[in-house]
């Protein structure tokens, strides 16, 4: 395993949609070991692989789920099935170092896809999990949480990168 460049906000790839994924194989397979231990290394628990440069539809994720257990996933080409209620938490990401919001989402939600072997997954996500896969979905439709900011915190966070070049 390797450890991955995690591209941060302003890089274009950033805004780009990603694309599905025709094969899973052990390119993919290394591509998400690679995200793992990326994700670990930067102390996050999720990463879309638009975010270290590759233009698939994949995220892994890495969550407690009480009672000292976690729940780790990589989801290839997600899809989000259903969702309802309402949840709001401060969110930060690896993509842009030091910005935190809060970000109004689904509170629970299912999800289909495919895990890391290629057998069809479909998961039911309700708090802290929903809202990192809802996150790391974002990213895979080119969506950032700057995105989500009011112009003033997102012109703040704006001034702040200028301030550190």
């Amino acid at each position: 395993m390797s450890l991955l460049r995690i591209c941060t906000y302003p890089e274009s790839i950033l805004k780009q949609k990603a694309g599905a994924v025709k094969d899973i194989d052990g390119a993919l397979q290394r591509l998400i070991d690679d995200m793992y231990e990326t994700m670990h290394t930067a102390s996050g628990v999720g990463l879309a692989a638009t975010q270290v440069g590759k233009d698939n539809a994949l995220f892994v994720a890495d969550v407690p789920s009480g009672d000292d257990k976690r729940l780790v996933i990589a989801v290839v080409n997600p899809v989000i099935v259903e969702s309802d209620g309402q949840s709001s938490i401060e969110e930060g990401c690896l993509s842009l170092p030091g910005f935190r919001i809060n970000v109004k989402r689904a509170a629970r939600l299912v999800i289909k896809g495919y895990d890391r072997d290629g057998r069809e997954l479909v998961l039911e996500a309700r708090d802290l999990l929903a809202t990192v896969i809802q996150h790391e979905m974002d990213h895979l439709n080119g969506v950032t949480l700057i995105d989500h900011a009011s112009l003033l915190k997102r012109e703040a966070y704006l001034k702040s990168l200028k301030k550190d070049d």
